[in-house]
């Protein structure tokens, strides 16, 4: 969940590492810190708070001067956030320092055998654990840096991405990862190590991403050597050509990453379906699907496991499956599946959905699915990710990077993504018509002009979300393909105005949450013409008769909700199965609106990160 960025090579490291960490601070910000060396010694600087506090504190603590460094922006697993528990972290020599992602569970163990060696730790971390165990293998062996941080990872247990420098080696940095993204870029005579590579996109758009269970040594002159951690085998490196631009990692203009990526959405699911979404021809060209079209058509069922807005993304990707395709599908928390014992078979189709293609549960999940003979296939947005190379197959979103932490076009590109496949596999199954198939084509094409027309309601989303941004509880309700965006949105709002909200489906609002409503409390309910509208409208009346506050999401001309709801907000009309990739638009507005004038960090909320690789 921690932002990592190292340098070595001719450039100031300085200004190349804080840069770099801003852009990772999606990843974590309760802490940040740098270490550079000068030439003669290693100056460290850390802080709790965000990389902007860092620069106040390096201006007044150490020289920026020096062309090696590391730098880490936190997100607090082991010690609370504060400077001390802030990387990097020294060895007790001070000769050795690192910065790490991830998790070292048998740390307790390790830093007793370690203290009574007569090592001392100044921080609760597991971090400092593990720097002095590598210099303690490295004195006790007498081997160099690259081979002590080998056999010091060979005895831990968990989950890790680390750089570490010693300062009597300053032309070679040591990296290694397992179950945390780690990416080398490739320079003219430099090398960059970052979490991702956003922070290095502007020097080199040539990298290398470290599978799980390597590590490298980066030298300036001899470029990189990667290893196998356990057999110490060499690995040939991959450099790839990434497809990442500058522009798509700043802001553009808008106040906030999560408003632009809103605002990206009809770009984003254009995207999408570009190259796969052949309207004319009546196709929908999926490579990851027809080359694994048997899979799909013998499966006794699909498991779809995700977690947070991925995993309601699934949740109404079993309906549209289910609907057009008909195959059963199941939808799993994967923090949950992975430790419950699953029954599955070489006859199931697992679908991994996750954003950044490197969240631990899911991760997790795909490996114990795998080693049942299940099919794995994935859908995520970053090439190159650890998911992207785990499964047998998959489908990228193309949805661009997404930094704010509360995701949005992550949502609607993965449903769109889904939809293409259902409608392929329901082609297939002759469980869809030529008529209907062409219909849902077509009308698929024209969801980004819908979208576009969703967010024209901005403004008026803006007007209701003042009345309400003071409201200490809100309900969201909806039915069938809709009852997932009711999760969605109770979810954007906890987590950005930190607004307690909870979604329900709407029939189920007697069994429970119809007693918490009175005058005080706003209902958002998505009443489309779609589905069972009239049974929606009879929620919306039992709503009422208890004065409870109506925000309706309706279609276009709608006028039985109107003349009920206290507010409406339109959305164009589509097909059933469509309508989650328009009504989720004002409740992605709602959520944002709301946050900012609570002047909550819209984009960095309170004990959140966007990538999600520890458990």
């Amino acid at each position: 969940m921690c932002g990592i960025v190292g340098y070595l090579g001719h450039r100031e490291a300085y200004p190349i590492i804080v840069k770099g960490l801003k852009r990772l601070e999606y990843r974590g910000y309760d802490s940040a810190g740098i270490a550079l060396y000068d030439g003669n010694d290693i100056k460290l600087s850390k802080t709790k708070g965000k990389v902007a506090d860092l620069e106040v504190r390096v201006e007044s603590e150490i020289s920026t001067n020096g062309s090696l460094g590391i730098g880490h922006t936190r997100w607090a697993t082991h010690g609370v956030p504060n400077d001390v528990n802030s990387h990097p972290h020294y060895s007790n020599s001070g000769e050795l320092v690192i910065i790490h992602n991830g998790i070292i569970e048998n740390y307790e163990a390790l830093k007793k055998e370690l203290t009574k060696r007569g090592y001392t730790f100044k921080s609760d971390t597991d971090t400092e654990v593990l720097i002095n165990l590598i210099e303690d293998v490295k004195n006790k062996e007498n081997v160099k840096l690259g081979k002590a941080v080998q056999i010091a990872l060979n005895q831990v247990i968990g989950a890790y991405a680390i750089a570490v420098f010693d300062k009597n080696k300053p032309d070679e940095i040591v990296v290694a990862r397992l179950g945390s993204p780690l990416a080398i870029g490739i320079g003219e005579d430099e090398f960059f190590i970052a979490s991702d590579a956003s922070p290095f996109i502007e020097f080199t758009n040539n990298a290398i991403y470290l599978e799980d269970e390597e590590m490298a040594i980066v030298r300036r002159h001899k470029g990189v050597k990667i290893r196998k951690i356990h057999d110490d085998s060499l690995v040939a490196p991959y450099v790839q050509e990434l497809q990442l631009n500058l522009e798509e990692i700043e802001k553009g203009g808008y106040e906030h990453f999560m408003l632009k990526e809103i605002y990206e959405q009809p770009r984003a699911i254009m995207d999408t379906f570009r190259g796969r979404l052949l309207t004319d021809e009546a196709i929908i060209k999926m490579a990851g699907v027809e080359d694994n079209m048997k899979k799909f058509l013998n499966a006794n069922r699909i498991i779809v496991v995700a977690c947070g807005t991925s995993w309601h993304a699934g949740l109404v990707a079993e309906y549209i499956f289910e609907d057009l395709a008909r195959i059963p599908v199941e939808v799993e928390y994967a923090s949950e599946f992975r430790y419950r014992n699953p029954v599955i078979t070489e006859n199931d189709v697992l679908i991994a959905i996750s954003q950044s293609g490197e969240t631990a549960d899911t991760l997790a999940a795909i490996k114990m699915a795998k080693s049942k003979g299940a099919f794995v296939f994935g859908v995520c947005n970053v090439v190159g990710s650890s998911i992207a190379r785990e499964t047998d197959a998959g489908a990228y979103t193309h949805a661009g990077p997404e930094i704010g932490v509360a995701s949005t076009k992550a949502f609607t590109t993965q449903i769109t993504v889904l939809t293409l496949m259902a409608l392929r596999l329901a082609r297939a199954k002759g469980t869809i018509s030529s008529s209907d198939y062409r219909k849902y084509l077509f009308e698929l094409e024209s969801i980004p002009s819908k979208v576009e027309k969703a967010l024209s309601s901005d403004n008026h989303v803006k007007m209701i979300a003042n009345i309400y941004k003071n409201a200490s509880n809100c309900l969201y309700l909806g039915r069938g393909f809709n009852f997932p965006v009711a999760l969605e949105g109770a979810l954007k709002l906890k987590e950005i105005s930190y607004i307690h909200a909870e979604g329900y489906p709407a029939a189920e609002m007697k069994h429970g949450p119809i007693a918490l409503i009175d005058e005080q409390m706003p209902v958002v309910v998505i009443a489309t013409k779609k589905g069972h509208y009239e049974k929606v409208v009879s929620n919306i009346q039992e709503i009422k008769s208890r004065k409870g506050k109506i925000i309706g999401i309706v279609t276009e001309g709608d006028t039985s909700v109107k003349e009920l709801a206290d507010h409406v907000i339109e959305v164009p009309e589509t097909i059933e199965a469509l309508t989650p990739l328009l009504t989720t638009i004002p409740l992605q507005l709602l959520s944002y609106h709301i946050a900012v004038m609570l002047e909550k960090n819209v984009d960095q909320p309170r004990n959140l990160a966007k990538s999600v690789t520890v458990e």
